[in-house]
């Protein structure tokens, strides 16, 4: 029997840019179904969640293409209700497909998984002597993915390069990572960056890169396979 993984995205489902790249590593076993915290909102709903001064600030995609830039206190409820969702749906297991990190305060009768945790538990133990770089979507996100990355022990460089920008963000930030000599590890931080996105980091630096969407479905083929 199929186990059915229920994906929540912090935007708008069904992420079709994200999905098709996770499924190869999950395995034939695994069913995805889906549900987003800004369903069924429009835009100028969403503008009102605009991040103010100390908020903890996500990105995320809606489903006509367009960024979003939002406080996640005004999605927390609403979130909840995506996992209510999808375990009325049959979920054996949720997958936040968001890196941010969460509050605990959420309820669920099947086990909830959040990227940053897998991340944090996989990447710090690669690292030797240097530095750990992170790539974060948004420059408002900058100081806290630092704060986020720090706690681990790391020493850490943060730059910032939007996965859903229309301007090259990502090769302004990859020039800024050459001019380090001592990084181990570049962690794209944020699932919208896909494949085609970590292969540029990584020939652009020569340095190893992780890209969060593969690693975390790679861990959860692991677990949701017999």
């Amino acid at each position: 029997m199929k186990r059915k993984l229920g994906a929540i995205t912090i935007g708008q489902s069904p992420r079709d840019d994200v999905i098709p790249e996770m499924l190869p590593y999950l395995g034939e076993n695994v069913e995805v179904i889906q549900a987003g915290a800004l369903d069924g909102l429009t835009y100028e709903d969403i503008l009102k969640f605009k991040p103010e001064k100390g908020d903890y600030v996500l990105v995320s995609k809606l489903k006509d293409g367009r960024s979003v830039k939002f406080a996640e206190k005004h999605i927390l409820p609403r979130l909840q209700s995506c996992i209510d969702k999808l375990e009325s749906e049959g979920a054996d297991t949720i997958l936040f497909i968001c890196t941010g990190v969460f509050p605990d305060i959420f309820s669920s009768t099947k086990p909830i998984l959040y990227p940053q945790k897998i991340l944090h538990s996989v990447t710090p133990n690669l690292i030797g002597k240097g530095k750990l770089a992170v790539i974060t979507p948004d420059k408002d996100q900058v100081v806290q993915c630092q704060k986020k990355w720090s706690e681990t022990g790391v020493d850490v460089v943060v730059v910032n390069a939007s996965p859903y920008a229309e301007e090259d963000e990502l090769a302004k930030s990859i020039e800024r990572l050459k001019n380090y000599e001592d990084i181990d590890i570049i962690v794209m931080d944020c699932i919208g960056y896909n494949q085609e996105m970590k292969n540029r980091v990584a020939m652009g630096t020569k340095v190893p890169t992780v890209v969060a969407r593969t690693m975390v479905a790679r861990v959860l083929g692991e677990i949701l396979n017999p």
